[in-house]
């Protein structure tokens, strides 16, 4: 949603920059376009750096031998780390 959200402002404020040529007394759209866009790439980067965090994971593969069965045992684990920390 973020990184949509970013786009979206970016694009918004390349608009007001650079296409819209209207003069308004008390409002400066060029700088409100520049303005958008460096708040639009400041979510979209926020964007990326959160949904890296969230796709990590680590697997862990154990393989032991069963004394007293004499079998080879295997035990995986999966564990994510919680998205809440450090926020």
């Amino acid at each position: 949603m973020s990184i949509g959200a970013g786009i979206a402002l970016f694009a918004i404020g390349a608009i007001l920059a650079f296409a819209v040529n209207v003069e308004v007394e008390w409002v400066n759209l060029d700088m409100i376009g520049y303005i958008l866009m460096g708040a639009g790439l400041v979510i979209f980067l926020v964007g990326i750096v959160l949904m890296a965090r969230r796709r990590r994971s680590e697997s862990v593969t154990h393989t032991a031998v069963d004394p007293t069965a004499n079998e080879r045992v295997t035990r995986r684990s999966t564990t994510t780390p919680d998205d809440t920390v450090g926020l």
